[in-house]
């Protein structure tokens, strides 16, 4: 599959997200859900599954509806996460609950979360238990990463290990299984689908290292959030657990302290806590883990049985995903 394909896919999304049969009735319901899944993005989650169809020779119209479902579950997870995370935007637009109210978003969201069953249940019916299976497996694992994710807002460390399971649940494990799931659709053998789950998965990791890295370190209006957002609410990130294991006792000390202190102002808190991560040489230390995330999962995706020339162009989807401009 070429690149040009690719946009004529997400064009494809595009227009079947714009067609989502949202009720005018309740307003307040169904409004706020317009409004969140017209909130752009790259949608990646669904064109992956498109793409992982394509791959096992899957027709498109097979798995569309699926996809749509696995962006709608998506956005559903983002209304609930910025109310957790108390995030006032969101891609450059105020959040849902801060342009409505908490229970407006909370009340959207759940009914985001059983449209996107509807749209997924819409898969063939010789397909519909094992999609439903990964889709169903791959929901709670999203639901139990942000509760790790939660859990270490009240924690003053968290190890490496914990962090990286923590995004393995809560990113990797929907993109991949929206890969895994545009296998299944198309029909691909048990081997490979386990192995495109994998692959996944290490790019999911490597894609929230990015995440991170981009909080910290990005033009907000390019990366549409506040620059030094994980920091100002304390998230314990991959950078925030690397400088604590690599900082000395006085330094750990100095970090943990500025971290948790709700007394300074957000702006120094950010550009110290950027200075303690400078020089402890944390960018550099992130990109080279997300370098090797990405090629362990690199790895997984040669394992697959399919034309090259269409692995190859998910190879480059892919590394375009993870080199985001800072």
């Amino acid at each position: 599959m070429e690149n040009n394909k690719y946009s004529t896919l997400q064009e494809l999304i595009e227009n079947k997200i714009k067609d989502i049969n949202f009720k005018n009735e309740p307003h307040l319901l169904y409004e706020p859900a317009r409004y969140s899944m017209s909130n752009g993005g790259k949608r990646i989650r669904p064109l992956l599954t498109l793409i992982a169809n394509d791959l096992f020779n899957g027709k498109v119209e097979d798995a569309i509806d699926v996809a749509i479902g696995i962006e709608i579950f998506h956005n559903f997870t983002l209304v609930h996460d910025d109310i957790m995370d108390s995030a006032p935007m969101r891609r450059g637009r105020p959040t849902v609950y801060k342009k409505w109210n908490t229970n407006i978003a909370l009340l959207s969201g759940d009914v985001m979360f059983g449209k996107a069953y509807e749209y997924i249940s819409k898969v063939n019916s010789s397909k519909l238990v094992n999609v439903l299976n990964s889709f169903t497996q791959g929901a709670i694992k999203v639901c139990e990463g942000q509760q790790y994710d939660m859990d270490f807002e009240s924690t003053t460390f968290v190890s490496i290990d914990e962090y990286k399971k923590m995004i393995s649940l809560k990113t990797g494990a929907l993109i991949a299984t929206a890969l895994q799931i545009g296998c299944i659709i198309g029909s691909s053998s048990i081997e490979d689908s386990i192995n495109i789950y994998k692959f996944g998965e290490n790019i999911g990791i490597a894609f929230q290292l990015q995440d991170d890295l981009l909080d910290t370190y990005s033009n907000p209006d390019k990366f549409g959030k506040i620059t030094g957002g994980d920091i100002i609410s304390k998230k314990k990130t991959f950078l925030y657990s690397k400088s604590i294991e690599l900082a000395d006792e006085n330094m750990k000390k100095q970090i943990v302290n500025m971290y948790n202190d709700d007394t300074i102002n957000n702006s120094d808190k950010v550009k110290n806590i950027i200075k303690k991560y400078n020089e402890l040489n944390i960018k550099s230390i992130t990109e080279e883990e997300i370098k090797k995330y990405y090629e362990e999962g690199l790895n997984y995706l040669k394992k697959l049985k399919v034309e090259y020339n269409k692995r190859k162009a998910l190879e480059e989807y892919v590394e375009n995903l993870i080199v985001r401009e800072i």
